[in-house]
């Protein structure tokens, strides 16, 4: 009887999915790098970084002015290897003329400084009944970036479920990549398996955002995508 046990338990064991792994940042080459992180050895293996340079954030009050600025981030370095993204955390779309200005500004100094800039990256959480809007935003962004820069936005694990295909399809032409985030916080979404079936058909680029040290177990679907374009880790602090 006892062997009969024994003998089930490790067929369940067998049956069941494998733990998921963690994300080991020593098997990554591009990296989000934050305010207040200091920067890691692994950077020099980072063939892409996306660098926080600034915070748009919407007035305190209505009738307080307009949306503003704040930089953040780290000050331009000297980075001779890869790829630099500049990125931007935005909490509103209602953008007063002198942001995109200012952000062309700081672009310039960091390309000034020998840093390999190649674009520009938007952080804002588009909820997805509301993505149409934020494809109009970004066409208009687009139409004032000089040629120069790339344009790249992070995204929801639930534009592949829930957004309206035809919403989607705007952002063709117009972004880049979208790195669909698969995290909050310093944890992984706990249902993150269940998204990337639907995350898989996407039909423009995208990349998966991971967390450092955070659960992460790929399928084959997603990874197989013609569209699929890799990993962004975003650097925790130690």
């Amino acid at each position: 009887m006892r062997r009969l046990v024994l003998l089930a338990a490790a067929l369940l064991l067998a049956a069941a999915p494998p733990a998921g792994a963690t994300v080991d940042v020593g098997q990554h080459d591009a990296f989000w790098l934050w305010a207040g992180v200091p920067p890691p050895p692994v950077l020099a293996q980072a063939r892409t970084l996306y660098i926080l340079q600034g915070q748009i954030d919407p007035p305190p009050r209505v009738g307080d002015g307009p949306a503003r600025m704040i930089a953040q981030g780290i000050a331009v370095p000297r980075l001779r290897q890869g790829e630099v993204w500049l990125a931007y955390r935005a909490h509103t779309l209602r953008w007063p003329p002198q942001i995109l200005p200012i952000i062309l500004a700081q672009a310039r100094r960091w390309k000034q400084a020998g840093n390999p800039v190649v674009g520009i990256q938007i952080d804002f959480d588009a909820r997805t009944r509301h993505l149409q809007d934020y494809a109009a935003f970004l066409r208009e962004l687009r139409a004032q970036l000089p040629p120069e820069y790339r344009l790249s936005i992070t995204g929801l694990m639930d534009w592949g479920s829930n957004a309206d295909s035809e919403a989607i399809s705007q952002l063709q032409g117009v972004v880049d990549e979208v790195v669909v985030q698969t995290y909050q916080g310093r944890r992984t979404i706990p249902n993150y398996r269940s998204y990337l079936p639907r995350i898989a058909r996407l039909t423009l680029p995208f990349k998966i955002g991971l967390v450092q040290d955070g659960e992460w177990e790929a399928t084959a679907g997603l990874t197989a995508s013609p569209w699929f374009r890799g990993y962004v880790v975003f650097l925790l602090k130690p």
